[in-house]
């Protein structure tokens, strides 16, 4: 019964640490950023910091899992929308409105840290296969039930998706003064006429 409880307390913990140590690498960033000062900022003691992640790449790890389970949920809302453009809107008010500039200057980090260290690489690179297969997979959903025009390239169509908001993290991210809204707008007719068919491209 002692363990059930402590493993307890342990996964309730996880999030309060992911969120301190987000908070953290924001201001002063990853390097600069020690396991005392996210565990400060966690209000907690440093060693029970370490059982819960032995490391700041262990921290990362857990920031991109929880990024992944996220992506997950997004693309079920996808593949259950009536209306595809509005459920992008929708994403794109989400990830790029609502959530804090943080998350893109946080986002920037892990990149630059993932073409230096080949396991956070991983971490990346798992994710981005999941963002790539569920674009895919709702786009190509959308061609064959007719919603979109049929002779979109669904391959083309998804790499554009991903550059055009990998783009759009790194501007937020280094841009005070991004414009949200409007490069959602922009960004959005620009999809738009790739799945109607007014513009057409390959990969």
């Amino acid at each position: 019964m002692l363990v059930e409880l402590k493993s307890t307390r342990q996964v309730d913990r996880r999030p309060q640490i992911l969120d301190a140590a987000e908070r953290c690498f924001a201001l002063n960033g990853f390097h600069k950023t020690t396991m005392q000062d996210v565990a400060r900022e966690a209000g907690m003691v440093p060693g029970n910091l370490y059982r819960y992640f032995p490391s700041k790449n262990a921290i990362i790890a857990g920031l991109v899992e929880r990024d992944r389970a996220e992506i997950a949920a997004d693309f079920a809302t996808l593949s259950n929308a009536e209306n595809l453009m509005a459920a992008f809107e929708q994403l794109g008010r989400k990830h790029f409105i609502d959530q804090p500039r943080m998350k893109a200057v946080i986002a920037l980090q892990i990149w630059s840290e993932a073409a230096l260290d080949p396991e956070i690489a991983a971490h990346v690179s798992a994710v981005q296969s999941e963002v790539r297969n569920g674009i895919r997979n709702v786009l190509s959903r959308a061609r064959d039930t007719g919603e979109i025009h049929q002779d979109v390239e669904v391959e083309a169509l998804t790499h554009l998706i991903i550059t055009l908001s990998d783009g759009m993290i790194r501007r937020r991210a280094m841009d005070v003064d991004f414009h949200s809204q409007g490069e959602i707008e922009n960004n959005l007719c620009i999809i738009g006429a790739v799945l109607s068919g007014a513009i057409r491209f390959s990969q």
